[in-house]
């Protein structure tokens, strides 16, 4: 992300839990009302658990102290009885409806959180790496989900038992409450002492997290590199440093829980001792009957267990908090590419260009471009060149508002790119990527990305558009084809097939390649190479020409170098000048009869 991991772990130290809770809250009124009813319904419940110990002291003081008395006895037993089950009844209906809620706030982060990484700009992606923002919106929500299950009820239903016990205990012996007022000062001092540095504990425990997942995800999607290069070992050492410190950062943290639970069962011990001595020394002097120090003895340990499951439950608490703050602090990042609430359309057809002054920097680096300016006609087609890392490939994504320039304005259509309406630009602009991704889905399934409700009869068409007819026919299952994951079922060739196939379906205004052809077999270049003729024909095209064959073959160059444009025109022109481009004309000559 555009801010650090260690500047997150610095903020969520300054914030704290609560600040956390409240961020998390505010933008969830599902659980808010969740939570509400919940407290409600756990204070039902906590009546009905503290009527136990009441009856149990009017039994001893009513009906054996003073003689038994077995009508009353058995009427008291049998309204426990009752209780017991109402009780039972109201905590499964307290769990259920909390969970209820839960599930809808972590079903509403999840897509949230999901589309606000998409709505992220060309500057964001570049500065994350994949895998942390994917943890973002699986382990660290499975943070929130764990705690919900079992956490978060907890709190609720313990905090509403401990204070209705102790305001029973007031009316009981005020004395005696003093004693479970001290038990909770002290363990709430032991826990506040803890909270805040195993909230930090379990922030860097996510961030760890993060750069694990990010490691898992290279190995694993590069494990045909990996092997070609016999570079298993070095693979092997960053995965498991990442390991290392993952498990490092999760003991430490696992030391504060290791120290809160038997802390939590201390106190509460204590704190039984203490109304047993208390009671049985000054509790006649203060009038208390045995029924009351009994009662109250009840009551004590009526919270011990909650008092030392909140001790557990804080563990898992700043687990979840941790995470949650790590997706409100995605969700706070900016989105820059802001699109406009009522904005213009494009007209079908092919797209005129004009780039004016365009200057743009990602985040945490010098510009990339640098006071860009130059015009394209509707219809020509045109190839951006550079070396590697000149900026060609950011100029494209720009004209595509993948990002927007940092000063300058793009016009497409004669429209500035940010008061373009979003469903028209991007149905007016396409990109055709390098890598040709595809989803593991069928063939048919993929090129209707390009055309959302496209029939049959309508990819076929874009097939025969492109004269790839007799490959589709080729394939067994035809459209019914089963690409796999990222397309892995296909050859490097066919995905590019694929996805012109695609871009064609669309019919943009300005279609946008990034040097479809590169990396390919002979045959299927040729394919590639008469479908793209087709697929160009009355649209203005924009190619990355890794490759100059694609400069000799456009109405105009536009030469990149270190972000700035340094040459444009047309191909023969830029050779008998003698300058960039002619060095790098002649150097790919040499290189191809080399």
């Amino acid at each position: 992300m555009a801010i650090a991991a260690a500047d997150l772990d610095a903020s969520q130290e300054e914030v704290g839990a609560v600040s956390v809770l409240r961020r998390g809250l505010a933008r969830s009124p599902a659980l808010r009302r969740g939570v509400m009813l919940t407290a409600m319904m756990a204070t039902i419940t906590a009546l009905g658990r503290l009527a136990i110990p009441v009856l149990i002291q009017q039994v001893i003081d009513r009906g054996l102290d003073r003689g038994f008395e077995m009508s009353f006895t058995i009427q008291a037993c049998a309204v426990a009885f009752v209780l017991v089950l109402g009780v039972y009844a109201a905590h499964r209906a307290t769990y259920l409806r909390l969970l209820d809620a839960a599930e809808d706030t972590l079903y509403d982060l999840r897509v949230d959180t999901f589309e606000h990484v998409h709505n992220l700009s060309l500057a964001d992606h570049n500065e994350s790496r994949s895998g942390v923002l994917v943890s973002r919106v699986t382990s660290d929500v499975d943070t929130i989900a764990v705690f919900a299950q079992w956490g978060g009820i907890a709190w609720i239903t313990n905090t509403v038992l401990i204070f209705s016990t102790l305001i029973l205990m007031i009316v009981f012996s005020w004395q005696l409450a003093l004693v479970l007022v001290a038990a909770l000062v002290v363990m709430v001092l032991v826990l506040r002492l803890l909270q805040a540095r195993q909230l930090r504990a379990y922030s860097l425990v996510r961030t760890h997290v993060g750069d694990t997942l990010a490691e898992y995800s290279e190995a694993i999607g590069g494990a045909g590199v990996v092997r070609a290069y016999g570079i298993r070992e070095r693979v092997s050492q960053r995965l498991g440093g990442a390991i290392h410190r993952l498990y490092g950062s999760q003991m430490k943290a696992a030391k504060f829980f290791s120290v809160i639970l038997p802390s939590a069962e201390f106190i509460s011990a204590l704190g039984q001792v203490g109304v047993i001595v208390v009671g049985a020394i000054w509790g006649p002097a203060w009038g208390l009957d045995v029924g009351e120090v009994i009662a109250c003895l009840f009551l004590m340990n009526l919270v011990s267990g909650p008092v030392a499951e909140l001790g557990e439950v804080l563990d898992q608490t700043q687990t979840a908090l941790a995470g949650w703050g790590k997706i409100l602090d995605l969700q706070d990042q900016a989105i820059e590419v802001v699109e406009p609430a009522d904005g213009a359309t494009l007209a079908g057809g092919p797209l005129d260009i004009s780039v004016d002054g365009v200057t743009f920097a990602y985040r945490t680096g010098p510009n990339v471009l640098n006071d860009v300016t130059f015009d394209i006609a509707a219809g020509a087609n045109v190839a951006i060149v550079g070396e590697t890392g000149s900026g060609k490939t950011t100029m494209a994504k720009l004209l595509a508002r993948l990002a927007d320039p940092t000063t300058g304005t793009i016009r497409v259509g004669g429209i500035d790119l940010r008061e373009l309406d979003a469903e028209s630009r991007r149905s007016a602009i396409r990109i055709v990527p390098q890598d040709g991704f595809l989803f593991d889905d069928t063939l048919g399934n993929n090129i209707r990305f390009g055309k959302p409700g496209a029939t049959e009869a309508d990819v076929l068409a874009s097939f025969d558009r492109l004269g790839l007819v007799d490959w589709l026919n080729g394939l067994a299952d035809g459209l019914a084809t089963e690409v796999g994951e990222r397309g892995e079922n296909l050859s490097v060739g066919e995905r590019q097939l694929v996805a012109l196939a695609r871009a064609q379906l669309a019919d943009p205004g300005l279609l946008i390649l990034d040097e479809a052809t590169s990396s390919v077999d002979p045959e299927t270049e040729r394919a590639l190479s008469q479908a793209l003729a087709r697929l160009t024909d009355g649209r203005t095209t924009i190619s990355i020409a890794h490759r100059l064959s694609t400069a000799e073959l456009a109405d105009l160059v536009v030469v990149f170098d270190a972000g700035q444009l340094v040459e444009y025109g047309p191909h023969e022109q830029l050779v008998d000048q003698g300058g960039i481009y002619s060095g790098l004309y002649q150097s790919w000559i040499g290189n191809t009869r080399g």
